[in-house]
């Protein structure tokens, strides 16, 4: 499994801390400011950069196999979870 570097501001890594902790405390996932969606842009922008894996035609199976190597041994409750999408 290859492994990324992603690299944020200070400016993002606080803006970033704030938004995941306020997820983490109270499991809303709303933006309270702009500069979240846009901190958050700028990450996924990044991530969109690092793979092509989801151009792919074997995508969905890379995508389960990683969720379940990911989620493995995780036993805590999950937020705003959907259920009924998960295969």
């Amino acid at each position: 499994m290859s492994e990324y570097t992603l690299k944020i501001s200070e400016d993002e890594a606080l803006v970033l801390f704030d938004y995941f902790s306020r997820f983490d405390e109270t499991g809303d996932l709303s933006f309270r400011h702009p500069a979240e969606y846009v901190a958050l842009q700028r990450l996924a922008g990044q991530v969109d950069k690092t793979t092509s894996a989801m151009f792919k035609p074997e995508y969905t199976q890379l995508l389960t196999a990683a969720r379940q190597r990911i989620a493995a041994g995780f036993e805590g409750e999950v937020p705003c979870l959907k259920s009924d999408e998960i295969p």
